[in-house]
């Protein structure tokens, strides 16, 4: 009887070695901030696509105007999508142990959205302050209309942005804790 007891306990430790279970917590953290992707990204699309203003010494400005808007506008329909299809596919049980499906795509987009940030933060700051050596003047007091509606919709990609840093990092935990950690060189030698 005790053998047949051992024999279970030890089928039981190896299997949850296999399969280390993710914290329920996590995995409604994981859950909810990739749900939040979705509305954040189709509003930051919405906002920056329904944007545009007339001006009648300079002309029409919209988001197709400035090539950085579209790469924004593309990364998150991009991320929107993906946080979607993740969230479903993360309550699939087949899918659930394989921890790199998910950090490879978390990675990619963490990338993606930092150039995004960069190149929009760049768009809106030339926008309300110009460059001046290279005659480019500012052009948020004749659209201000235009750079107001674009100052928020960058602020919700960069929240975004920090919810896949925070994702990553999720994914990067739970991808690397499925194996041991290094062991000493010094610890092995002593033994």
């Amino acid at each position: 009887m005790r053998d047949n007891n051992t024999r279970e306990g030890e089928r039981i430790s190896s299997s949850s070695k296999q399969q280390p279970q993710v914290p329920m917590s996590l995995k409604l953290v994981d859950t909810c901030l990739r749900l939040s992707v979705v509305p954040l990204s189709v509003a930051t699309i919405w906002l920056t696509v329904s944007n545009h203003q007339s001006n009648p010494d300079y002309g029409n400005l919209d988001y197709n105007s400035i090539m950085g808007l579209k790469y924004m506008v593309g990364v998150s329909a991009v991320c929107a999508i993906y946080a979607l299809l993740s969230t479903i596919s993360s309550w699939i049980a087949c899918l659930v142990s394989k921890a790199w499906l998910f950090f490879v795509p978390d990675q990619i987009l963490a990338y993606l959205m930092t150039t995004s940030v960069a190149g929009a933060t760049e768009i809106v700051y030339l926008l309300n302050k110009g460059d001046k050596p290279v005659t480019w003047s500012e052009v948020c007091s004749s659209y201000s209309h235009f750079c107001s509606k674009l100052t928020i919709a960058l602020g919700l990609h960069v929240f975004v942005l920090f919810v896949f840093l925070f994702l990553s990092v999720i994914s990067a935990y739970r991808a690397f804790s499925l194996f041991d950690p290094p062991c000493d060189p010094q610890t092995n030698n002593n033994a």
